[in-house]
């Protein structure tokens, strides 16, 4: 991006798996930065990163830490932004946060730049960056709703072990190699490291991802109802989802039906405008297996979609696979390019 004015940016969490990703994206897309904050908990303060051929230690987050910053990333867990965004936003910061803590808030913008932009304007100082699989869904469903109406929503999700972390990434490559070992499987932190139990994600798939509601959905599940609703401005939208985690390492894997409004639409007219959209890439030609898959999404930006196809029994009833990189656009992407909207708009 070309851009004259240079920001003060700090990244909270700059060692997790995001943190890092935040790093390279905004090194990728030469964000213009005049002073880089690399920011942790005390256990990783003093370590080193480098960024663009620098080296820079990492400091301790504190409210101090906020002082001059313009913008803040946070990727650091809901209990720090929790505690330290509003001490960021106080000392004039904006702080984009990667965190489930304010996307429910009513008055924090839940925000993906290809279906809802404009809401960046109305943040108080906070923008909220939706959960990982909620992103890659609503942006392939946007040009449906704006172009022929939608009505209901039915996802199951084949979600990577990255999107709970390094060590759940280090856990399925201890376990695999367990396993072909013959060797016994141990488990410590999946489904959810907090949880009573955990069962190995090696050579398995755990449909599980956080704990469980009152209502027999897990928090995951209840995400990805409650964010779509509030990113497409669609409360009416009839939406139920079934989230699993999958044994590989990055993108995430949707199944998605979805219900349009509009009678006699063809599958090509999906194609069409799904392809059309911006930060979509179309992957659709079941004659030469065309369709993407988390390993082909790893490592790029878009959002994938393949297998277009018409319910055989809802005449308005369509089916679509949805494959992205669930550390790129599902947070570290969405994140920079919140802050680049920003920065364009002058909404800072």
């Amino acid at each position: 991006m070309s851009q004259t004015n240079t920001y003060n940016i700090a990244v909270v969490g700059a060692t997790g798996a995001v943190g890092q990703k935040m790093l390279e994206t905004l090194e990728d897309r030469n964000f213009p930065i005049k002073e880089l904050k690399l920011l942790s908990s005390s256990r990783s303060a003093g370590k080193k990163m480098m960024y663009k051929g620098t080296e820079y230690t990492l400091e301790e987050a504190t409210p101090e830490s906020f002082d001059d910053v313009d913008i803040a990333l946070f990727s650091a867990g809901g209990s720090v932004s929790k505690k330290l965004a509003p001490e960021a936003v106080k000392r004039g910061a904006l702080v984009i946060d990667n965190t489930s803590a304010y996307r429910m808030d009513e008055s924090v913008p839940l925000v993906v730049p290809e279906v809802n932009e404009e809401d960046i304007k109305n943040h108080n100082g906070i923008i909220a960056n939706p959960n990982c699989s909620t992103i890659q869904m609503v942006a392939a469903l946007e040009p449906i709703k704006q172009n022929l109406g939608m009505k209901r929503v039915i996802v199951s999700t084949y979600q990577a072990v990255s999107g709970a972390g390094n060590e759940a990434a280090e856990e399925l490559r201890e376990q695999s190699q367990a396993f072909l070992n013959g060797e016994e499987l141990e488990a410590s932190i999946l489904p959810v490291s907090g949880d009573e139990k955990h069962f190995p994600i090696a050579f398995n798939a755990l449909p599980q991802i956080d704990k469980f509601q009152e209502n027999g959905y897990t928090f995951e599940e209840m995400k990805m109802i409650n964010e779509t609703k509030k990113i497409m401005h669609h409360s009416a939208l009839h939406i139920s989802a079934t989230c699993v985690r999958l044994p590989f390492f990055t993108s995430h894997a949707e199944s998605v039906y979805v219900e349009v409004e509009k009678d006699d639409v063809s599958v090509q007219q999906l194609k069409e405008l799904v392809g059309s959209a911006p930060g979509i890439v179309l992957e659709d030609d079941p004659a030469v297996q065309s369709y993407p898959t988390p390993l082909s999404a790893a490592g790029k930006r878009d959002v994938f979609v393949g297998r277009i196809r018409k319910d055989l029994d809802h005449k308005n009833g369509f089916h679509l696979w949805v494959v992205s990189d669930n550390l790129l656009k599902g947070a570290a992407w969405n994140s920079v390019q919140i802050a680049e909207r920003v920065v364009a708009n002058q909404w800072l």
